[in-house]
């Protein structure tokens, strides 16, 4: 097992995010056998689950003649709109079956708020309303991260950069994770994970 002070972060394994889903990420299902076998290498788990009421500002349904992916301004800047995924209390937000991780100890929900989006496991969308994992990290004296899950583009690569710049030692496993890869996204998100000092394996 990793220390005591090194978590696992495992991001959106949500039936939405996967085949079949609302937002499904190509091969997203792959992922789940391989986070399972990690995880059990690791004493602290945290989870994190996409969280949205029903009409939330981030879905293309709640704004007029606009589409999924299109890409709008709200008060906090620019925003990807979506299709209708992860709604409060629905199957598709639901953890993915086949996640087997029974000594996780935390699932951090995420997206909640109707008027803001929510990437990062740290740190909503308008990047001052914290979630309460860092302060949770703090409190369990942990100095690094390994994150794992979906998208690499978008939440995967947003926790990331949330948790280096929370002083964390960040890796992201390649292998257990899938992105969604719009518009180059994925480079994007690549690039500054790199400029962040983000480790890849």
């Amino acid at each position: 097992m990793t220390p005591s002070d090194h978590v696992l972060i495992v991001v959106d394994v949500q039936i939405d995010f996967c085949s079949g889903g609302a937002l499904a990420v190509p091969d997203a299902d792959a992922i789940v056998p391989v986070i399972n076998q990690l995880a059990t290498n690791f004493d602290v788990v945290v989870l994190t689950q996409d969280w949205h009421p029903a009409g939330h500002s981030s879905f293309a349904t709640s704004h007029v003649g606009r589409k999924p992916f299109d890409l709008i301004e709200l008060p906090y800047g620019p925003q990807v709109l979506w299709p209708d995924h992860c709604m409060q209390g629905t199957r598709g937000a639901e953890l993915h079956p086949g996640l087997k991780i029974p000594h996780a100890q935390m699932i951090v929900r995420k997206g909640f708020r109707a008027a803001i989006d929510s990437y990062s496991a740290f740190l909503e969308a308008d990047r001052r309303s914290p979630t309460g994992l860092a302060g949770y990290l703090t409190e369990r004296e942990v100095r690094a991260a390994t994150i794992v899950g979906l998208a690499t583009d978008y939440c995967v690569a947003w926790t990331a950069l949330d948790a280096r710049a929370a002083g964390l030692d960040v890796t992201v496993v390649d292998a257990a994770c899938r992105a969604i890869d719009a518009g180059g996204s994925l480079a994007k998100a690549n690039a500054a994970m790199a400029d962040a000092g983000v480790r890849r394996v």
